[in-house]
């Protein structure tokens, strides 16, 4: 019996080794690098100058917030609209046809395609200032607010907004999938409203989903590169953007400040992935 329970392990143990491998050697490669101690480029002392350097940096403490404003503001939204989308495909008469599917359809898109979509839509060129200026509600195209390379990040948002809430939907789904709707009925009965019905017994049912969720979707929209580098404001940076624009820098002494602030975002996965499995134990997961 045990053999059979380990037999799924050991199978996946090679693949997991070569990962684990590759993940800790780099990351162990950048703590050396953050450290100071970056051989090809004359430095081998070991000294934490330089988190104490990217610590003061205003450009650091800016990209930081923005990051945690992109990654808070996105998983927020995308677990509402989540929550929302789920209890209407619950009580939906069709819920196991098409639209079971559809709404998953964002999930195997990649990020770069959602940003080109955002990109189509909502610059000042895009279809939808179009629409609004061929029906006379803008006075010309450029007159669209701008929702791209702007510094509240909409475009970032909207486009994490995208791929996410389909994320949330399912994992709040599932849960209510499973979850005796005869709850619901009795709490209307003993003569609660349909909200408070719903905030009072259904909504502490789903806290494991909506935590988990959240925890996972913040993570990713944190330490993501590709959409704030595609259609991000040039200031203030997300930190992979700041990380990257150090790394590329031609001078390879600035290469330290780059690991650093991966460092920094490798901290911050790590204290989510606690979070997170501290959330799947209390669920019983």
């Amino acid at each position: 019996m045990n053999g059979e329970r380990l037999r799924p392990y050991a199978m996946l143990a090679p693949a997991l080794l070569v990962q684990a491998w590759l993940i800790f050697t780099g990351i162990y490669s950048a703590l050396q690098q953050s450290l100071g101690y970056f051989p090809a480029a004359g430095l081998d002392d070991f000294s934490f100058r330089y988190y104490i350097e990217v610590l003061k940096n205003p450009d650091f403490l800016r990209g930081l917030l923005f990051s945690f404003y992109i990654a808070f503001v996105s998983s927020s939204l995308a677990v509402i609209l989540g929550i929302f989308l789920a209890v209407l495909h619950i009580h939906s008469p069709q819920k196991d046809g098409l639209s079971n599917y559809l709404y998953r359809l964002p999930i195997i898109v990649p990020h770069t395609i959602a940003v080109l979509l955002v990109l189509s839509i909502f610059s000042s060129s895009g279809i939808l200032p179009r629409i609004l200026y061929s029906l006379g509600l803008l006075s010309s195209e450029s007159a669209f607010p701008s929702m791209v390379f702007d510094r509240a990040g909409v475009g970032v948002i909207l486009t994490y907004l995208w791929k996410a809430t389909p994320f949330a939907t399912l994992m709040v789904y599932t849960i209510l999938r499973n979850t005796n709707p005869r709850l619901f009925e009795v709490a209307l009965n003993l003569g609660a409203t349909k909200w408070k019905a719903f905030f009072y017994v259904v909504l502490p049912l789903l806290k494991p989903a909506i935590i988990t969720s959240f925890l996972f979707l913040f993570a990713y929209a944190f330490g993501s590169f590709e959409v704030p580098y595609l259609i991000g404001p040039t200031y203030p940076r997300a930190l992979p953007v700041l990380a990257y624009t150090y790394y590329v820098s031609p001078e390879l002494s600035v290469r330290p400040y780059a690991m650093a602030v991966n460092i920094i975002m490798v901290m911050v996965a790590f204290l989510l992935i606690y979070l997170y499995s501290r959330q799947i134990a209390r669920a019983g997961w």
